[in-house]
């Protein structure tokens, strides 16, 4: 790996080429990541896409009269300290926001390279040339905010907008609330029989860390093998799985950790108290992002919470 300051000016052109096609075909991928769902932005990376195909000509012009037609292979991992990226454009499905910033971020880094490059050259066309590029990155940002209003009505940003938050709403939202639900709620009826048929805080604390730990193996089971998200847009069954899973275990211990107090009726109050703040929260997600009243959301939950509830005291007192 060699160091930026020890480049010849042969490996600088031939490292900047090699970023212009990177850049290039991360924002192909990028506007094919999001083609299917946010056509006018996918239509935006694509001219920018563009833009760095003839950023790469302007360079390989100038690299094929000093040096000839052979290009070094040298990348960015090649030289230290340069700028890494991570591969977002290779997860599906990709998210809006983080997108664009990261196209944002990568223009500035790209721009800061043509600059230390220019700054490193002796040869006036060289440094030239990199200067343009330096200014043609900064200019990027304007571009894509100029196509942005070109591409990117009000309807389709909002139609865009929607887009997003229905995939948040499935791929997260959907089993991080079954999860919560189950996990607060399935749990409660073993978790106060154990507290109020043995009184101690110690086994009850157990039979709650089980109940929550086995619940959420369950579900995040249950919900990664339910589809497989290709015909449904509900993203990888796993992911969905891992949230269902740890909302699940979340939701269950909740209220059991409250019994590590040892004094019984202490710790059972501040159980109880707990399990009315996750009712609470679960009405609040539902009213939220399901779009049900939340008088009809909070009295679904509690109606719910409060049988379960008492059929656990019910079984305990038994």
């Amino acid at each position: 790996m060699k160091r930026f300051a020890d480049l010849t000016e042969q490996e600088v052109l031939a490292l900047a080429i090699t970023n212009e096609e990177e850049d290039s075909r991360i924002y192909r991928g990028f506007a094919e990541g999001l083609r299917a769902q946010y056509p006018k932005t996918a239509a935006l990376f694509d001219a920018m896409a563009d833009e760095e195909v003839h950023h790469r000509g302007w360079l390989f012009d100038l690299y094929r009269q000093k040096f000839g037609d052979f290009i070094p292979l040298i990348r960015r991992q090649d030289v230290k300290g340069f700028v890494r990226h991570k591969p977002v454009w290779l997860v599906k499905p990709l998210g809006l926001d983080e997108v664009r910033k990261y196209a944002e971020t990568m223009e500035y880094e790209t721009a800061r390279f043509y600059r230390r490059a220019a700054e490193a050259s002796r040869d006036v066309a060289t440094r030239q040339l990199l200067l343009k590029l330096a200014e043609a990155e900064d200019t990027h940002e304007a571009m894509a905010e100029r196509l942005e209003g070109e591409l990117l009505t009000t309807d389709a940003r909002a139609t865009e907008d929607a887009t997003a938050r229905r995939v948040f709403v499935l791929q997260y939202v959907q089993p991080g609330l079954a999860g919560l639900m189950d996990g607060s709620v399935s749990t409660l009826a073993p978790l106060f029989a154990a507290a109020f048929a043995t009184h101690d805080t110690w086994a009850t604390f157990l039979v709650g860390l089980a109940a929550s730990i086995g619940a959420g193996i369950s579900m995040g089971f249950a919900e990664a093998l339910s589809d497989d998200g290709s015909l449904t847009g509900r993203g990888s069954p796993w992911l969905r799985g891992g949230v269902c899973g740890l909302m699940t275990t979340v939701g269950g211990l909740g209220h059991t950790l409250p019994y590590l107090i040892p004094h019984f009726f202490t710790a059972t109050a501040v159980a109880f108290a707990v399990v009315i703040v996750e009712l609470g929260v679960i009405s609040w997600i539902r009213w939220k992002y399901m779009d049900t009243p939340f008088l009809s959301a909070t009295f679904q939950v509690v109606l719910g919470g409060v049988l379960v509830f008492l059929a656990g005291i019910l079984i305990g007192s038994a």
